[in-house]
């Protein structure tokens, strides 16, 4: 027998290790995703079953190249013909007339789905969308797309739900070959956003079966989004200072391989809105500092103090400000308040940090602040929020506005271009679409949901809810907020987020936008520190209300 060499065994050895890893795996299948959207560890850590989020939606197809301003900035994200259309084709099946919105071949799930109203005073659709996976020619999911997708039926809310005159849904719907998604009509305005998995990652497809089989899962989940301020274990360090006008305070967490499970923050008081801008968020990990963001972006009250919650944050009415983004470091953390603003300020700090396994796979959470006042409307521009380069995870954002006039703000699309694309893999339809709602001109109202939240707008917030009048005026400030689960957008190169400015007036806005994202320690950004900007806020043409936290118990 020939004798066999070293080079050969280590191939022999890379081999089974690679297929020992490959099996170690488990399926993606409607339950690890829903596990996976819930567990806030894993976002921290660059994904095993690699993938790119792609997105499928009805965008103006002359946007073509940034060299033709008048394509790239055309404003038709919708269906009315076959002659003017922004989806793939349409089909005869079974006799029946179809238009094929999303097509995908390869291993995938859909993790998220928004429609809009067609009328924006008149809920609902007749339409019905058909979900045709792995060449299936019967849909393995079908029904009125409204019905399915707004929390009433079939798919249980919060993981589908009624949002601002839209449908938004974030069941997972996973696919092992190929996915093809139909309308019974002309479709309106639509986005699917899917993840696009390696060849090798075994996927279970989507069924009715399955989905019966995961009720107690689909159960857990829901309950876990509408109960997420769990209990985090590990040690609690407290800071509780009044801080001058210029000054900062810190303070540190535990040393050795750890990670901040919750993050929470008070002011004693919220009577000029603008605090909530002047006071700054800053956190270093290993000696390097990661988070530069003011607390209204970085929690996502915006200007004033607006209450919402979602998965990863909450706001309280009576001004405490919670994060549960999950933040590892392998040696040491330091977390620092920033006032500055000229009046002094009491801050009360509260950080527990537990124990973290940190491997290759570990990332360092990001959080990073760009504002800019004013903003021109004319000529159309994309505003870029970021651009990352290097391996790493982007996680969310929150994008405060001033709009001067009454008439809408947001038609402009994200543009998102990952690992150095020349086209964006996520072109969107509008930015109220972004952040999950529609008919932005009119749905001023406050609404919430795990994973996005409009939590400021005009003059409406949670404490102060719109009435049931047919008012149409965005004018003054709005907060936007969207954070990601199974929708996380991975990149190993770069990544860079655009949104359009497109308003119906020629005016001069103001725009401000929080970002976070987990990269490695040398991955970059373009956006570092502005104090000077942060003082820069525009004043709005309205007032925001006010609420005042509750008094203290003595």
């Amino acid at each position: 027998m020939k004798s066999i060499s070293k080079s050969t065994c280590l191939i022999f050895a890379v081999v089974a290790l690679a297929a020992t890893h490959v099996q170690s795996q488990q399926p993606v299948s409607i339950q690890s995703l829903l596990r996976e959207m819930v567990d806030r560890d894993q976002v921290a850590r660059y994904p095993k079953a690699d993938f790119r989020l792609k997105q499928a939606s009805s965008y103006d197809r002359a946007s073509k190249t940034p060299d033709d301003p008048k394509g790239w900035f055309s404003n038709f994200d919708r269906n009315t013909s076959d002659k003017h259309h922004n989806f793939v084709r349409t089909e005869e099946n079974h006799g029946r007339k179809e238009w094929v919105v999303m097509e995908d071949e390869g291993p995938g799930a859909i993790v998220r789905f928004w429609v809009p109203w067609r009328n924006q005073l008149k809920p609902g659709s007749d339409i019905i969308i058909r979900f045709y996976l792995d060449g299936a020619s019967e849909p393995a999911l079908e029904g009125n797309m409204f019905d399915l997708f707004q929390g009433k039926g079939l798919i249980p809310f919060p993981l589908a739900h009624e949002s601002l005159r839209s449908a938004v849904s974030f069941f997972p719907i996973p696919y092992a070959k190929s996915c093809k998604v139909t309308m019974s009509d002309h479709p309106f305005f639509f986005q699917f956003t899917y993840r696009e998995y390696q060849e090798d990652v075994d996927v279970t497809t989507f069924s009715m079966e399955e989905f019966r089989s995961a009720k107690s899962s689909i159960t857990a989940t829901c309950d876990s989004l509408l109960n997420p301020a769990k209990a985090a274990a590990g040690d609690v360090v407290k800071l509780k200072e009044t801080l001058g006008g210029g000054q900062q305070q810190s303070v540190s967490l535990r040393e050795g391989a750890a990670a901040i499970q919750t993050l929470s923050l008070k002011l004693d008081r919220y009577d000029d809105a603008n605090i909530t801008r002047h006071v700054v968020l800053k956190i270093s990990f290993d000696g390097k500092e990661t988070v530069w963001c003011p607390i209204g972006d970085f929690f996502g009250s915006g200007i004033g103090l607006n209450p919402f919650q979602g998965w990863y944050r909450t706001v309280d009415s009576d001004g405490t400000m919670t994060s549960r983004w999950v933040m590892p470091y392998q040696n040491d953390a330091t977390v620092s308040i920033l006032n500055l603003g000229e009046e002094p300020v009491d801050v009360e700090l509260t950080a527990t940090a537990g124990h973290w396994n940190w491997d290759s796979s570990s990332m360092y959470f990001h959080a990073a602040w760009r504002g800019q006042f004013p903003v021109p409307t004319r000529p159309y521009s994309d505003w870029n929020y970021v651009t990352l380069k290097g391996r790493g995870v982007y996680v969310g954002d929150t994008l405060t506005i001033m709009n001067p006039v009454e008439r809408w703000w947001g038609e402009g699309d994200e543009k998102i271009f990952v690992d150095g694309e020349t086209f964006p893999s996520i072109f969107g339809t509008g930015t109220e679409d972004y952040y999950a709602y529609s008919w932005g001109g009119r749905s001023t109202d406050f609404y919430e949901h795990p994973f996005h939240a409009q939590t400021f707008s005009h003059k409406y917030n949670q404490l102060n809810r719109k009435p049931k009048i047919d008012e149409k005026n965005t004018q003054g400030f709005s907060t936007e907020t969207r954070t990601r689960a199974l929708d996380t957008m991975p990149f190993s190169s770069s990544l860079r987020l655009d949104m359009e400015i497109w308003s119906w007036t020629d005016c001069e806005m103001g725009y401000a936008v929080g970002m976070y994202w987990y990269g490695d320690s040398d991955t970059t950004s373009n956006r570092k520190p502005d104090p000077e900007e942060v003082l820069n806020i525009p004043v709005s043409p309205v007032v925001p209300e006010i609420k005042h936290p509750k008094p203290r118990s003595k």
